[in-house]
């Protein structure tokens, strides 16, 4: 497992991209990893929507106040959704799978950042989820988790060190 666990030292949240497109193998393998993600009591209630086109990208980024801007320069991004109908852990579920993609993307030689949707607003004031749902025409069972953007790295960032890891954030025994 020391494979996996360079993986996860080397994976950084990239948000500057190169104008090349993603492989369409490696975007579905991004997806697979996202699909074969664990769930409570295998529910899966995650989808996927997947947006390539530009102009897409580009209204995309102005989805969340702050955080979104580099969606309008990704070869793609991921919108993941969940169906609270499904389960009570729907939050933790599409955050697993997520997780995996982001994983994938860097074991791809993809960059990837997760842009938080839940919880946050456009810069007119709906939600970002109200404005994602006009935009990509979800329907209201589906609730908004997050965006991954995908794209060949500008840029690579320097791997986490191994003591930064640890940071006085694991206990034993007792806090």
């Amino acid at each position: 497992m020391e494979t996996l666990l360079k993986l996860m030292m080397d994976r950084r949240s990239v948000r500057s991209y190169t104008d090349e497109p993603v492989p369409e193998e490696k975007l579905e393998m991004i997806l697979q990893a996202g699909l074969l993600a664990p769930s409570g009591r295998n529910t899966r209630p995650w989808e996927f929507v997947v947006v390539r086109d530009r102009e897409t990208l580009r209204r995309m980024a102005e989805c969340r106040v702050g955080a979104a801007k580099m969606l309008s320069g990704a070869a793609c991004a991921i919108v993941v959704l969940g169906d609270e109908g499904k389960t009570d852990t729907v939050i933790e579920d599409c955050s697993i799978a997520l997780a995996q993609m982001h994983l994938m993307a860097a074991s791809l030689g993809l960059g990837s950042c997760w842009i938080q949707g839940r919880l946050r607003q456009a810069p007119d004031g709906r939600t970002t989820e109200d404005y994602l749902r006009e935009l990509l025409g979800f329907p209201a069972s589906m609730r908004l988790e997050a965006i991954l953007s995908v794209g060949v790295p500008a840029q690579t960032p320097p791997p986490h060190e191994a003591p930064d890891i640890h940071g006085g954030k694991v206990h034993w025994e007792k806090f």
